[in-house]
């Protein structure tokens, strides 16, 4: 719905033919409602706050007018960019939709390129079983449904550390979302891998954020990663990036 109001006023205000036009129907209609309710009348009492102050002082506030423009898009169109990079949906309701509570956890984005089409990419990466052939702290993972699997990881003297995930956002070739279910796992995780094909090359670029509990459960995740998160990551994508680029030489 956000990107459909949006598209129509970027068409009316610059007419159907006009590059704006063409750039709304290409990219707007990316953006998807992931805010709550709670969420978006919170951002609208913040962005008209902060866009008053910025406009009515004394001197005109920039770093007030941007961040309350900020917050009055997400209280209008129901969509945080943050949230969409890593799959993470609120708009359901409350805390069942999110994986990983807004602020906290780790985040990770790492990227690369594959020399591979993106239909190949694509299906190498949502054979969920597949996984650990790249991934190096995982140990298996098994599909439990058509949108729901089981995360095994192996851990610091020989100890397990398990999670279960859903998918809740799959669009072939283009991408595939996850979170951790409450309630079921050791640790809250949530990410997103966008497939993004140039010519019989494709970008994979990973969002990745979790939050591991406390005690020494959250110390045993905590080292999954190691000390450099984001570089245990981009490791494990360029495993992966080898590992698809080989098939293709056979």
């Amino acid at each position: 719905m956000p990107g459909t109001l949006l598209s129509v006023a970027a068409r009316s205000a610059a007419g159907p033919d006009s590059a704006i036009a063409h750039a709304a129907d290409t990219y707007v209609t990316h953006i998807r409602s992931n805010v709550s309710d709670a969420e978006r009348m919170v951002s609208l009492g913040v962005g008209a706050a902060l866009v008053g102050y910025g406009l009515t002082g004394r001197h005109l506030n920039l770093l007030s007018l941007l961040a309350g423009g900020y917050c009055l898009y997400r209280a209008a169109t129901g969509n945080c960019p943050g949230y969409q990079a890593l799959g993470v949906s609120t708009a359901a309701g409350t805390g069942p939709r999110t994986a990983v509570r807004a602020g906290a956890g780790v985040k990770v984005e790492v990227s690369t390129t594959v020399n591979a089409p993106v239909e190949r990419v694509y299906s190498h990466w949502r054979t969920l079983p597949r996984l650990p052939e790249f991934m190096s702290h995982l140990e298996r993972v098994e599909t439990l449904g058509e949108t729901r699997s089981r995360w095994t990881a192996r851990a610091p003297l020989g100890m397990r550390v398990q999670w279960e995930a859903e998918l809740i956002d799959d669009q072939p070739n283009d991408l595939i979302a996850w979170r951790s279910i409450p309630g079921a796992s050791d640790v809250d995780t949530a990410g997103s891998v966008h497939f993004v094909p140039n010519g019989r090359r494709t970008e994979v670029r990973v969002s990745l954020k979790y939050d591991a509990p406390g005690g020494q459960l959250g110390r045993l995740v905590a080292r999954l990663f190691g000390e450099n998160p984001e570089q245990t990551v981009r490791e494990d994508l360029e495993r992966f990036k080898r590992l698809v680029e080989a098939i293709g030489t056979k």
